[in-house]
């Protein structure tokens, strides 16, 4: 598939979210051969309004210096093979609300956003935005926190994922107090076996929050996913339409954590949790005194064992 037409393709595939107006606007970082020649990133042709003269970087596209007519409506597409380098705080800065940004390609072609700098983040800091199918990597250890949602509601990543490369991110996502309506589907993040990481995804008082149908795994010191600091209300864990899975690689052996102890909402299967002491209180793989349990919630704590239904007390009539 050539460049014009994976781009076409991700029209097609996200034409039922995409606005009937708004503009489309277009980044790479790769140097690509067009019917009118080649068009090498970052010239004065690079205007972003179509795949031959994208710009060269996210951080371009959403400048209001580089695109000023960037708007609510609007949508970013990510060509296949893009890489884009976060370096500083804030590398990636997105201010615009209810903006789409879209990554076209399949699998490693998928564009690519790489963390190179301990202080490096990627942030939301706009309502409403949208963002999907795009792969995050760790490209340097110890990064302190990749992408930070700051407090802004109705955002959504759909079918986003994120891998450690060398070693181990401290945080990956977090989402401040006040991401309200938060949707977090399709997530796939494969940490380091390795110790270093104390959560993949911490929640601080998102109210309404939905995540599902997601995979993760890794090393978490304190829990897969964490809710802290303010309660969250109303929230939604769950399955969804494939099954979900959380294995912790470490002897924390918790999942779901809520270290504010007065979180409520809901957690649904189909949702698969490995820990790894096989000492381990399978009761305690999801750790929050008011949240909601509903089968199917299954547990295992040790190789060639089958796992079991979580042993929350059972509601009664009493």
């Amino acid at each position: 598939m050539d460049d014009f037409t994976a781009a076409k393709s991700a029209l097609f595939r996200f034409a039922g979210t995409l606005l009937a107006f708004g503009t489309i606007f277009y980044v790479s970082s790769v140097e690509r051969s067009q019917p009118n020649g080649a068009i090498r990133n970052g010239t004065s042709r690079a205007d972003g309004r179509s795949p031959a003269t994208p710009y060269a970087t996210l951080a371009a596209a959403l400048s209001s210096t580089s695109n000023p007519e960037l708007e609510a409506g609007d949508t970013i597409i990510l060509m296949p093979g893009h890489v884009e380098t976060v370096a500083t705080a804030n590398g990636v800065d997105i201010t615009t609300a209810n903006i789409r940004i879209l990554g076209a390609g399949r699998g490693a072609n998928r564009p690519q956003v790489n963390f190179t700098a301990t202080d490096a983040t990627f942030r939301v800091n706009a309502n409403g935005v949208e963002i999907e199918n795009i792969q995050f990597t760790g490209g340097i250890d110890a990064v302190v926190l990749c992408i930070d949602v700051n407090g802004k509601t109705d955002v959504a990543f759909r079918n986003c994922s994120y891998r450690d490369v060398t070693g181990q991110c401290t945080v990956f996502f977090k989402a401040a107090n006040n991401s309200d309506r938060l949707i977090m589907e399709g997530w796939r993040y494969l940490g380091d076996a390795a110790a270093g990481t104390t959560a993949a995804f911490r929640f601080d008082g998102c109210d309404d929050l939905h995540m599902t149908d997601f995979e993760i795994v890794g090393n978490f010191g304190t829990s897969a996913i964490q809710f802290l600091t303010t309660a969250s209300a109303r929230i939604r864990i769950d399955g969804g339409p494939t099954r979900s899975f959380i294995w912790n690689q470490n002897a924390a052996d918790v999942c779901i954590v809520d270290t504010v102890t007065g979180s409520t909402g809901n957690i649904t299967g189909d949702l698969y949790l490995r820990v790894t002491d096989n000492a381990a209180n399978i009761t305690e793989a999801i750790t929050g005194a008011t949240f909601s349990v509903f089968d199917n919630v299954w547990v295992c704590n040790a190789v060639n064992e089958k796992a079991m239904l979580i042993n929350w007390t059972a509601s009664t009539d009493a």
